[in-house]
């Protein structure tokens, strides 16, 4: 949308030090008064040559440096490498692995979506909701913690299998929090969700239609709360999720035109409940085996190329390989969620008022780790 001013066009630069851009983004914004004619992103304060990295260390080395792309949400990032290259060697693992993976990436993306619905409500003024989702958050990260010793950046998920087994009790410590959660995610909504305030100042703000979204390759929640039905769980399974019962939420504009920041943080808010679901079928089929089975002992891809795409908490997360049969790969590509998101933020930004901004790309929920890489 071109939006044409009058007056006189002010820049400011919001970031890349402001705490309302969620890392280190700066965002120079025209502006016409208080209304935002042009907002454009700059990125790469983050960079690390992630994929040149890659390069230079062999494939089980990789899966740390893949765990600090989106630091929020390591477990998926790592998963969605490791399941490239097993995919790549022809490498099938037991169910327990199965199981266990689908459960520590569910868990993971409520860890997620709990950070973002947290700080998307103090980014709106309401502090409550980001303790309390702090709170529940802690649970997830203990369990982490219990298993694989890290809290943040994991290294858990191997090619082949896993770091080690979880501990006895494991299923039972997971249903045990689901059973506590879902109750805690009825308050949020009661606190902060249905909101008047928070209503008024999401709903109707930043609206992305689906043509737009789609136009521009947005994934995940994002592309959801435009009410776009796509998933990659469900639309290309991975993992055996095929086998599991749950739902895609999707933006349905409750207070105003679909696609607004209200419906892309209530997508999220109603994935956790799915991903309670999914938890405790998981749970419920696993069965007893050795995680580190088909583990082999040297990764040692036959030359070729792969594709796989997994469904992060911000989207679909890709990883392009080409192995020319040597134990490092020729070339690694990781397409970011994230970045994609980012180039429709001009776009959806154009006419919004200063304070928008902040809604917006709060309810965007990006990372820069993983735009930057």
């Amino acid at each position: 949308m071109q939006v044409e001013y009058d007056g006189d066009v002010m820049t400011l630069n919001m970031g890349p030090q402001h705490p309302s851009t969620h890392g280190v983004l700066r965002l120079e914004l025209k502006t016409d008064g208080e209304v935002v004619a042009d907002a454009i992103p700059h990125i790469g304060y983050l960079h690390r040559c992630f994929e040149k990295h890659c390069e230079n260390v062999e494939y089980p080395g990789i899966v740390p440096y893949a765990d600090r792309l989106d630091y929020c949400a390591a477990m998926n990032m790592e998963l969605g490498y490791v399941l490239a290259v097993e995919k790549l060697m022809g490498i099938q693992v037991n169910n327990r692995v199965r199981c266990i993976r689908i459960i520590m990436a569910e868990l993971s993306r409520i860890a997620s979506h709990l950070i973002a619905a947290g700080t998307f409500g103090n980014d709106m003024g309401s502090f409550t909701p980001f303790l309390w989702c702090f709170r529940d958050r802690e649970t997830i990260l203990d369990i982490f913690e219990e298993t694989c010793g890290a809290r943040l950046l994991y290294n858990y998920n191997w090619i082949g299998g896993l770091m080690c087994d979880v501990l006895p009790g494991f299923e039972k410590k997971v249903v045990d929090f689901v059973d506590y959660f879902e109750p805690q995610v009825d308050k949020l909504n009661t606190l902060l969700s249905n909101n008047l305030i928070f209503i008024k100042r999401t709903a109707g703000v930043g609206i992305m239609s689906p043509e737009t979204a789609i136009s521009y390759g947005v994934t995940g929640p994002n592309l959801r709360g435009s009410g776009v039905q796509f998933d990659v769980r469900k639309d290309e399974p991975y993992l055996g999720y095929e086998e599991f019962d749950f739902d895609v939420p999707v933006g349905k504009g409750e207070f105003g035109p679909v696609g607004s920041c209200w419906d892309r943080y209530m997508v999220r808010i109603r994935e956790v409940k799915e991903c309670c679901k999914i938890i405790r079928q998981a749970a419920a089929k696993m069965t007893p085996g050795d995680v580190q089975e088909s583990i082999p002992k040297r990764v040692k891809p036959p030359a070729g190329e792969i594709y796989h795409r997994t469904e992060c908490p911000r989207g679909e997360l890709g990883y392009y390989i080409v192995s020319d049969g040597g134990l490092k790969p020729h070339r690694l590509k990781a397409k970011s969620p994230c970045f994609t998101v980012m180039s429709a933020f001009r776009e959806v930004s154009r006419g919004a008022m200063i304070a928008d901004i902040i809604a917006i790309l709060g309810s965007f929920d990006v990372v820069l780790g993983e735009i930057d890489r």
